[in-house]
């Protein structure tokens, strides 16, 4: 261990980019036995490690698995690494790493911080591809769980509680299950049989997977809380955001999740609105998060004639990782800072031909912490597109049922429930992700997932 001054920093090896553009397969190849433990030889081994403590929403087990992985011991870091998180394959791949446990490395400043997100990934591919599999003692006992939603939360909560013998039903409203795994984060990004093998493994374990349910349709909350011991609501905060501008509305502008959802399903071959298509048109994304990359990213591949971004701050307030956004400008994406939407443009047909924009700058900081941004008069510029892409953001849905069973919801239409717990006023009926805690990350919905099934946990277990 410590030999972050012998070996540097290395990041998984990319794609060509004339290659990744023709189409959506995973960027990255991560690392062999050789490669994850050289990387994991640089850990320092802090004896306050605040890429745990302060840097990971699950609170992995990062140094731990780091030192097991560079003493060759496959085994000892699979289950280190898998002890905590519900799916560390699918977290190394997507959370957003320089925010997070590695912006919180001590290496990160002078040495370059260890690739945790890579190796976390590694360990447990090379883990899987060796045999090895998560352990599950199968279901015992009558009472089970409803689990409603299949994204994040709902696959950490029902993970936790089949590792705990509990029967879990799971219900989603697709045709198939992971929700933003699956739906809402592009192959590029995240090979979905990544995701599906994680399914196979909780279905082996005792989960009951039924597709196509909705809730307040083909389930109603209140007959589930009559026939579980538990209900978890893990349904998201799928409701895009509009700027509330001139011809928003036009057909030609689509809402992120809306476009990204669409596109996937086209690759999966199920069918898909042809007006999603965007091949040899000219597409403006609003935004600067990794949703946002994320839909540059896919028209890109998608065939648009070109791609711009425009965002509202400058490029060191993106709230997005910044391997996304490097990602993005090595494809061929423009990028516009601190242009903020006026107005759509359409011609005499009603043609979409443009966005207006204004120039913005930061000013000081506002209640949030986030430096207050400013509209500067007579700077309007005109920036044309076909279509035009939205990702500003999401709200909750509204979540059928909940007042049969007097559940509390915020003033954003967010369900109230106990950070610590999960829980809600009502005895049975638990939150966690983003339907509780607004828009947010998919790790920080595993750790809602998970803490929820531990609740749950002590109640049917004593």
């Amino acid at each position: 261990m410590q030999n972050f001054v012998e070996t540097q920093r290395q990041n998984p090896e990319k794609t060509e980019v004339a290659d990744r553009l023709k189409n959506f397969d995973e960027v990255y190849r991560f690392f062999d036995s050789k490669q994850v433990r050289r990387q994991s030889e640089r850990c320092v081994q802090c004896g306050d490690p605040f890429c745990t403590v302060t840097g990971c929403p699950l609170q992995n087990h990062i140094p731990q698995w780091l030192e097991a992985i560079a003493a060759r011991d496959l085994e000892r870091a699979f289950r280190l690494s898998n002890e905590s998180s519900p799916f560390p394959e699918i977290l190394g791949r997507i959370c957003p790493q320089s925010h997070l446990c590695e912006g919180a490395c001590t290496l990160d400043d002078g040495y370059g911080a260890i690739t945790i997100g890579a190796i976390e990934a590694s360990v447990t591919d090379l883990a899987f591809a060796a045999g090895m599999r998560p352990e599950f003692p199968g279901v015992s006992g009558e009472k089970r769980v409803a689990v409603i939603g299949s994204g994040p939360a709902g696959m950490s909560c029902a993970h936790f509680l089949l590792r705990a013998g509990i029967g879990v039903d799971m219900y989603e409203r697709a045709d198939r299950p992971g929700g933003l795994l699956t739906y809402g984060i592009p192959g590029f990004k995240l090979d979905k049989k990544i995701v599906n093998f994680r399914f196979e493994l909780l279905q082996e374990a005792g989960l009951s997977l039924h597709l196509g349910q909705t809730l307040g349709q083909d389930l109603m909350l209140e007959k589930l809380l009559q026939t579980h011991a538990a209900v978890f609501l893990g349904v998201g905060a799928t409701r895009g955001k509009y700027p509330e501008i001139e011809n928003q509305n036009h057909p030609q502008i689509h809402l992120a999740m809306d476009f990204l959802t669409h596109q996937q399903r086209r690759l999966f071959g199920d069918d898909w609105d042809l007006n999603y298509d965007v091949r040899g048109k000219k597409v403006v994304v609003i935004g600067g998060g990794d949703t946002a990359m994320d839909c540059v990213r896919t028209a890109i591949r998608d065939g648009a004639t070109s791609v711009t971004c425009l965002y509202r701050r400058d490029q060191a307030n993106m709230p997005g990782s910044r391997k996304e956004f490097h990602n993005a400008v090595e494809e061929g994406v423009e990028f516009s800072f601190n242009r903020s939407p006026v107005r759509v443009l359409v011609d005499e047909k009603n043609d979409l031909i443009g966005i207006e924009m204004i120039k913005t700058v930061l000013g000081e900081p506002g209640p949030d912490g986030r430096q207050r941004v400013s509209e500067l008069a007579g700077t309007e510029q005109s920036v044309a597109a076909e279509v035009i892409i939205m990702a500003l953001g999401f709200d909750s849905e509204t979540i059928p049922g909940l007042n049969d069973v007097a559940v509390e919801v915020n003033d954003w239409g967010q369900i109230l429930a106990n950070t610590e717990t999960g829980q809600t006023n009502h005895p049975q009926v638990f939150a966690g992700g983003d339907c509780s805690r607004g828009a947010d990350l998919a790790v920080t919905a595993a750790a809602d997932g998970r803490q929820a099934a531990l609740t749950i946990m002590k109640q049917l277990l004593g």
